[in-house]
């Protein structure tokens, strides 16, 4: 009887693939082709779940939104059933930052998305959209804080959020050694002591 192809799981194996070709090669490398290869499979196996290189990186950074999900969540795990609106940010914030093999795949995809953004109108739409929902998740969050009581309520939850967000901006700081991931943690530590101390 012939194997089962389980296929988001083979969809997974070539986002990984994907990944690691713009982490070891750069963007410029990212071809169907050298990802197929990558992925230990041929150009037609690959273009059978992918029709072409924008679907395969889109789900790609789909994939990786995912894993950042899942990664923040097991983060929180250790702060129990209820964690502190500060210890949420925090951990959605540094698991955002290149501080380690995934997060820096990631922070890497997302930087050839945007570029790949910039020039094809669907990925833009897609990527909007991506970038607009989680931003709205963290406004929300700080609307909560305020409300809770663990934020000054003369402060804006738009320009908070929008602040907080700036900080994942030291991704390419990191990356390009201009500071230490250490300097970008207690950056973050210091905005959110600033933050959650006002009240």
């Amino acid at each position: 009887m012939p194997k089962k192809v389980d296929h988001r799981e083979r969809r997974e194996v070539i986002a990984r693939a994907l990944w690691r070709v713009v982490e070891q090669h750069g963007v410029s490398q990212l071809t169907m082709r050298v990802v197929a290869q990558e992925a230990g499979m041929s150009l037609g196996q690959l273009q059978h779940y992918f029709a072409s290189r924008t679907a395969m990186l889109s789900f790609a950074m789909e994939f990786a939104s995912e894993q950042t999900s899942v990664r923040v969540h097991q983060g929180l795990a250790r702060f129990g059933d209820r964690p502190h609106p500060r210890d949420v940010l925090r951990v959605t914030l540094t698991e955002m930052l290149p501080l380690h093999a995934d997060a820096r795949a990631t922070s890497r995809m997302s930087a050839a998305y945007v570029l790949e953004a910039l020039h094809d109108r669907a990925v833009h739409e897609q990527a909007r959209r991506g970038l607009a929902q989680g931003r709205s998740l963290v406004e929300q969050l700080l609307r909560r804080a305020i409300a809770d009581g663990h934020v000054d309520s003369g402060r804006d939850p738009a320009t908070e959020a929008n602040l907080l967000l700036a900080l994942t901006g030291f991704a390419p700081l990191i990356e390009l050694d201009v500071i230490e991931p250490q300097d970008a943690l207690a950056a973050i530590d210091a905005h959110l002591d600033r933050l959650f101390s006002s009240t």
